[in-house]
């Protein structure tokens, strides 16, 4: 597929997991891709590494205007960058609150309001913000997680209905549990780390963890300009988990 073929893409987050496999995918299909992380570690061949740290106003400004002198142009802004966070509303201390806010939340903003010039000149502007299930579900031990990824979530819709009438679609993708290195490192830090992870595979219907590469298919889905009439969607990508009811397994 190469329905991407002349466009550029900015991934931030991009030096691993979901950002590192939509990195690839946006690559494969035809863009030119630049990956905005705090690591210029990126190991994929022809993809341009910018350090950025999207907590940082000037940072991202820089990125972004690295990308498009690299390029000439962007067309894509996919906002992976994110951080996560556990425990009730009691557990994180205010600092911490304001730490994940300023990376899940602040971060698509700053890195966002850098790209807008350029996406305002893309015959194909796309925004794809990475959000989660934790947007739309009460899990327990995410309080802070799910209000940044409940914030993502209400701020994609506000910024589609900002700039649908500039060209530019926003959309974002709500993944389930996601086998990633960050999950990989809460499953260790568990007593049982077996026990968890078949916890954790057990509430999403399809019995299993959703993959990195699942998450950056719907990715490429949004950003692609073949679906231009697509705007202000949350793709949940989450094994049924929001969506269905189903009835406990039968017993073996």
């Amino acid at each position: 597929m190469s329905e991407l073929a002349g466009l550029v893409a900015a991934v931030t987050g991009g030096a691993s997991g979901i950002g590192l496999a939509t990195a690839r995918l946006l690559a494969a299909r035809g863009a030119r891709v630049a990956v905005l992380d705090l690591s210029t570690d990126v190991g994929v061949a022809g993809v341009l590494a910018v350090a950025c740290d999207v907590t940082d106003d000037a940072s991202a400004r820089a990125a972004i205007g690295a990308v498009v002198d690299r390029f000439g142009r962007l067309d894509i802004l996919v906002n992976n960058a994110g951080i996560g966070a556990q425990g009730t509303v009691a557990d994180n201390p205010d600092d911490e609150w304001s730490r994940v806010l300023d990376v899940n939340v602040v971060g698509i903003a700053r890195v966002s309001r850098a790209a807008l010039p350029h996406l305002r000149r893309s015959p194909a502007a796309a925004i794809v913000n990475m959000c989660s299930i934790a947007a739309t579900a009460g899990l327990p031990q995410r309080a802070l997680y799910s209000a940044s990824k409940g914030a993502v979530l209400a701020l994609t819709r506000a910024m589609a209905a900002d700039h649908v009438r500039e060209g530019i679609r926003v959309n974002c993708v709500t993944p389930g549990t996601v086998d990633t290195p960050w999950v990989a490192r809460l499953l260790a830090a568990a007593d049982d780390p077996d026990a968890e992870r078949a916890a954790l595979a057990a509430r999403q219907p399809t019995g299993r963890l959703v993959t990195a590469e699942e998450v950056a298919a719907a990715v490429a889905y949004l950003a692609s300009p073949l679906t231009g009439a697509v705007t202000g969607v949350a793709l949940a990508v989450d094994g049924g988990m929001d969506a269905l009811r189903t009835r406990p397994a039968a017993a073996s």
